[in-house]
């Protein structure tokens, strides 16, 4: 079963406590001069764009009589965002984790961009997967860490939108079924013959690994969708984190999970892998994805997506990735996640 799918979706005290607070402070006064630096030079450049625009008004009234406007709507539309955002870069993350340490595990890697691409850059979050697709199909943020599916859909709403970076493991990405020790299910190389009679918890039901692979696994070895296969109703907990802990208190006695999620859980000791263990591996499939919004060439002027691509994948301090978690990140493109479309569409999750 294995095999055959990884082609598919393969593409003295008191001195110490001196030094570490005298450290701290230092820590906080660089980025407070980063900050105040960044800041100075948007100054400027908003003195010299609103200079900019009110000339362009004077020209546009003196002649605005005797032209027809010519620019397409939607890059009309673009540019005038961008006059009023005085090109500020905002970007969001579907929120597969713990959305508070997210916030402060992103603020590094905005700082980073914005001393990189010598423009202001600001982290949104999105209270659940939709809302980060829908802020992207909006133009409210223009830059995007989504997961597999949640990048095909965004893509699929805006035309013209790809894919730019992913982490060096996203394109073999894989799920993990764990369960409640007392379910007596041991780890196997392939998924349990019958676990219909337990009940079972998806993550966000717009997961790629946490849902969308999982179910289309389950189907493959079931024949049946989740829904008729279990004999008690399914749950969607929200996040790979919250599937977790479903599973370890027993509230759920099996979960489907990011491997990631759960590994980092364990390692760190807020999973007991003797009371949630995994019993099932999935086959690999291409999962997360930096997309970026085709705007972003109006806005930042023609080539900024490849300079963006290319600040991305020459980011060679994993703690600036600690969010997504990633070692380091590699190109992608939109073709590398067609298993997943597929796959969406099978399952009536995107048209």
């Amino acid at each position: 079963m294995a095999n055959g799918n990884v082609g598919l979706f393969n593409q003295g005290s008191h001195g110490l406590f001196c030094t570490a607070f005298s450290e701290e402070k230092n820590h906080e006064a660089s980025i407070m001069t980063a900050l105040l630096s960044w800041r100075v030079r948007r100054q400027v450049r908003l003195q010299r764009h609103l200079l900019g625009c009110l000339f362009s008004l004077i020209i546009t009234l003196v002649g605005c009589s005797e032209q027809t406007p010519t620019t397409p709507i939607k890059e009309t539309e673009a540019a005038a965002k961008a006059n009023t955002e005085v090109s500020h870069l905002k970007f969001t993350a579907i929120p597969d984790q713990n959305t508070t340490e997210l916030a402060a595990k992103f603020f590094p890697l905005a700082l980073h961009l914005s001393q990189a691409l010598d423009i202001g850059v600001t982290y949104v979050p999105a209270r659940d997967y939709q809302a980060s697709v829908e802020m992207f199909r909006n133009g409210d943020v223009h830059l995007a860490w989504f997961g597999g599916l949640t990048g095909v859909q965004a893509r699929n709403a805006v035309p013209g939108a790809r894919a730019i970076a992913q982490g060096e493991s996203d394109p073999i990405y894989y799920s993990y079924f764990i369960a409640h020790r007392d379910t007596g299910l041991t780890r196997s190389d392939t998924l349990p013959a019958d676990i219909s009679e337990f009940t079972f918890t998806f993550g966000s039901q717009s997961s790629t690994s946490g849902r969308l692979m999982p179910e289309f696994f389950l189907r493959e070895h079931t024949g049946k969708s989740p829904m008729d296969y279990f004999t008690n109703p399914i749950g969607f907990s929200g996040s790979h984190d919250k599937t977790a802990e479903l599973v370890e208190s027993g509230q759920y006695q099996i979960g489907a999970i990011n491997y990631k999620v759960y590994d980092r859980r364990v390692a760190d000791g807020r999973t007991n892998a003797d009371v949630a263990d995994i019993i099932w591996k999935t086959p690999t499939y291409a999962d997360y994805n930096w997309t970026a919004h085709p705007d972003l060439e109006v806005i930042f002027g023609p080539g900024f997506t490849q300079k963006l691509q290319d600040t991305l994948i020459a980011i060679d301090d994993p703690s600036l990735l600690s969010a997504l978690p990633r070692e380091r990140l590699i190109s992608a493109t939109n073709e590398e996640f067609e298993g997943i479309r597929t796959v969406a569409k099978a399952l009536k999750m995107i048209r």
